[in-house]
């Protein structure tokens, strides 16, 4: 162990020097909806939690076609940086942004024009689509300054500023949780809006923080040497599909898997209202430790397009072990947070005590698939680093919609197990995701580096 330690010490202290501001800034998108989902629960009632659980499931799926599509600029502006080719960042940056706005424009008329069609034939509560679909709106809205936002914190993260996003994260989520209250509860003369106030607050959190992060990317004199190329003139179709060819499938990996959840929520649905709202509960739990583990594959990502632009393929190597390493002790820890409070963790959502019992089962199946929820996620940051995103957006959709889904729906419908059933389905595609994107790595990265005799591990 000690000689493991000192093999891999540089590298956790970069990695994670580089990680915790992403892992907080990643877990401000979280803690948006585990808000929403608080002030609901507790000001609103178990009607408008089932209803925010419906929407949360629906909405999840285009918010990450939107936000993979923005994750495409990172590793190639830290490939270009390791390679001290500046004049192209700002480039990448221009072509990123214009495409992020269509992408929010499009996903919001998809999101909201076509759910509203067929919200009604899920087989849900009429009471809960009724509450979800103003809601539905409000929200698909905010998708837009939420791209907006991510295309420059993506731009920042590649170049190694991590700091500054985490911090407007932090104070959007202030912001977003003192207006929510506000709008929710009709504070200061304000009449109560129920759960079209989460939708309204959260739009306005959005919207301030695209804002901000523009400006300080903008103003900062870190950045002038990278945007002096930075020009509408430079948007063009060549580096437009060089961004696309790394998002795209980035975006379908994020889809094959929230969607197999959002999928697993809508067969809840179909149980019961009181079941829907648990689920609600424990996967906004397991969201949030997914969403710091997905921090730390970010870090490894721009780590990883670090090494990989400057051809240094041991080192590469090393910190993407490293990371392994790092989500691993994290994701243990939730796992026992997860196990010894299952019983408390439920009532900072809700006060039902029906929902409370159902939402500690589930518990203790996320902390049992807290590990390879973690590896996951980090075997596809240290791939995206490296280029590698074709095979495993194919990986993800065999794990999620081939082996997690059907095992699932099989469980939890035919052989009546109900939610719990569906849950172990979710473990058995989190599970198959881990280990063949570790294989997938240890193939390529060792491809990689025997094509350099000259560097041994």
């Amino acid at each position: 162990m000690k000689h493991t330690y000192l093999k891999y010490k540089p590298y956790y202290h970069d990695s994670l020097k580089l990680a915790i501001p992403v892992v907080i800034s990643q877990l401000g998108h979280t803690l948006v909806q585990i808000s929403d989902t608080v002030i609901i629960g507790h000001f609103a009632g178990t009607i408008a939690l089932a209803a925010v659980s419906l929407v949360s499931s629906i909405f999840l799926v285009p918010m990450v076609i939107g936000m993979g599509i923005s994750y495409g600029i990172t590793p190639l502006i830290a490939q270009n940086n390791g390679r001290e080719n500046y004049s192209e960042c700002g480039k990448l940056l221009s072509n990123s942004l214009f495409l992020n706005l269509i992408s929010g424009v499009v996903l919001f008329s998809l999101v909201y024009f076509g759910v509203i069609f067929f919200i009604d034939k899920l087989h849900q509560s009429p009471l809960v689509v009724e509450e979800a679909k103003p809601f539905l709106f409000l929200l698909s809205l905010s998708i837009i300054p939420l791209l907006i936002f991510n295309t420059f914190k993506q731009f920042a993260e590649g170049l190694g500023f991590t700091k500054q996003a985490m911090q407007i994260t932090i104070w959007g989520n202030v912001l977003n949780i003192i207006i929510g209250i506000i709008f929710v509860k009709g504070m200061f003369g304000i009449q109560p809006m129920g759960i079209r106030g989460v939708g309204y607050s959260t739009l306005i959190d959005r919207v301030l923080m695209a804002a901000v992060m523009a400006a300080f990317v903008f103003r900062s004199p870190d950045f002038k040497k990278y945007l002096k190329d930075f020009a509408l003139k430079n948007i063009d179709r060549t580096r437009g599909l060089q961004i696309l060819k790394i998002g795209a499938p980035v975006a379908l990996q994020y889809t094959f898997e929230v969607s197999a959840f959002g999928g697993a929520a809508i067969i809840i649905g179909s149980i019961g209202m009181v079941e829907q709202a648990a689920h609600q509960v424990a996967i906004s739990l397991a969201a949030m430790t997914y969403m710091m583990a997905s921090g730390i594959s970010a870090a490894a990502a721009i780590r990883s397009g670090n090494y990989f632009g400057s051809g240094s393929h041991r080192q590469l190597r090393l910190s993407a072990i490293s990371n392994y390493h790092i989500v691993i002790v994290f994701m243990s820890i939730t796992a026992v947070i997860f196990t010894l409070c299952n019983h408390l963790l439920p009532w900072i959502y809700t006060s039902d005590k029906n929902v409370i019992s159902i939402a500690e089962q589930l518990l203790i199946i996320a902390a049992f698939f807290q590990l390879f929820d973690g590896t996951q996620v980090v075997g596809l940051g240290v791939l995206r680093g490296m280029g590698d995103v074709n095979v495993p957006t194919l990986i993800t959709f065999i794990s999620y919609w081939i082996i997690g889904l059907p095992i699932g729906y099989l469980l939890g419908i035919h052989l009546h197990l109900g939610v719990m059933g569906v849950w172990y389905g979710l473990v058995c595609g989190l599970m198959s995701a881990s280990i063949m994107l570790f294989l997938r790595f240890q193939v390529i990265s060792k491809k990689h580096q025997n094509a350099m005799p000259q560097q041994v591990v």
